[in-house]
């Protein structure tokens, strides 16, 4: 065992592919995502006005609506048409129309209609402005209530309590800033990190064959199998060792960095984080040697594993709940080990929950490290017989 292992570590640092996919791609995505989100949340998302009242209302409500984070008035328009037509240009991703006599109609008590329009192209910025339209429209009704609530010589308590019967008291779980550098980022790193280890894999299992390697006498004049003694699940387990090893330090390293230099909150404890770690490795890994033994062939095996590496991020259920997906759709999502990893760090490592209310996401991911030994025969045969064909 410690001679293929130290062939395998030998492999490991003569050819750049591995170097490339298992240390300089992980983090360069972890720095790429973790500074596309910096600020954590959208800002400044540019708005138009389409001002057609032309009044000190409506002025003061272009610069509340200004004020806002999420959102920056980046133009005005003098029609409704020519705003419509800059957010099919993507200039804006949406606008406010104050109609003509809106403030005298406010306080005429008539009702004027305030309109937003928002493009829902992007869900995320349609919904921050979708949010921040709206509070601008509540503000001005409460302000123009309160203003008449005052002529009537009401009190200050009374006005709150007529505008505000009900006070709400938010608090936000898990993550109180509404980060999406800290809810995305536990998706989109683990998830790109969990697909080169289904490519990696893959690719080394079928470079064995690729290259004759099994056969043909490498530099100490031993072939692969017969360094294994013909023990062809103990060759499979070295082969696999060394890239685990591997990847549990590019993710302690990545986690240094997300919960260390950006302060990731991580309520669970670091010893949940290593767990974590060592089960998502080692279920990717178990499960692409699975699908080498259903596909013994390098170039079909890797593109299943790239397809059911992409699909991870949808069946993570991040952007999707999977309760609300079709029955098939549900079970198949137990395939997944992006999926058993969101959820063990959702509620274990994010909110504190005890193992025992994962345990079966543990099994899954367990049951998925083993998967190999169901096609171990298969493998062993395809490693006997197959003809690698370019």
């Amino acid at each position: 065992m410690r001679e293929l292992f130290v062939r395998e570590i030998h492999i490991l640092l003569i050819h750049p592919i591995y170097l490339i996919c298992m240390v300089v791609m992980p983090l360069f995505v972890t720095f790429f995502f973790t500074s596309l989100m910096e600020e954590g949340v959208p800002t400044d998302i540019p708005i138009g006005i389409v001002d057609l009242d032309q009044t000190t209302t409506t002025r003061k409500l272009t610069r509340m609506v200004d004020a806002f984070q999420s959102t920056k008035v980046a133009a005005h328009y003098p029609t409704m048409a020519e705003a419509r037509h800059a957010i099919q240009k993507n200039e804006i991703y949406g606008f406010i129309l104050f109609p003509k006599d809106m403030t005298s109609d406010m306080l005429a008590f008539r009702q004027p209609k305030m309109s937003f329009y928002y493009s829902s192209t992007s869900m995320t910025a349609g919904s921050l402005i979708y949010k921040d339209m709206k509070t601008v429209c509540t503000l001005a009704a409460a302000g123009v209530g309160q203003g008449v609530m005052q002529a009537k010589g009401m009190t200050p308590e009374q006005i709150k309590a007529t505008l505000q019967p009900i006070a709400l008291d938010t608090h936000l779980i898990g993550n109180p800033w509404a980060s999406y550098n800290i809810y995305l980022c536990f998706m989109l790193i683990p998830g790109t990190i969990l697909l080169l280890i289904f490519l990696v894999t893959v690719y080394s299992l079928g470079i064995e064959i690729k290259f004759r390697m099994r056969r043909e006498n490498d530099r100490d004049n031993k072939g692969w199998l017969e360094m294994a003694h013909g023990d062809f699940g103990m060759a499979i387990f070295t082969k696999i060792l060394p890239q685990t090893i591997v990847f549990i330090c590019v993710f302690i390293l990545v986690y240094s960095y997300l919960f260390g230099w950006l302060h990731f909150p991580h309520p669970g404890g670091f010893w949940r984080i290593m767990l974590l770690t060592t089960l998502g490795v080692i279920s990717a890994q178990g499960f692409g040697v699975f699908i080498f033994g259903l596909i013994p062939s390098m170039r079909m095996a890797m593109s299943v594993s790239s397809l059911w590496g992409v699909l991870s991020f949808s069946m993570a259920g991040t952007a999707f709940p999977i309760f609300a997906m079709d029955a098939p759709l549900q079970s198949i999502s137990w395939m997944f080990p992006m999926r058993h990893y969101y959820l063990i760090y959702q509620l274990c490592i994010l909110n504190t929950y005890p193992l025992t209310d994962v345990l079966i996401d543990i099994f899954a991911m367990l049951s998925l490290a083993f998967l190999p030994l169901l096609v171990i025969k298969r493998i062993e045969h395809a490693f006997v017989n197959y003809e690698y064909e370019p």
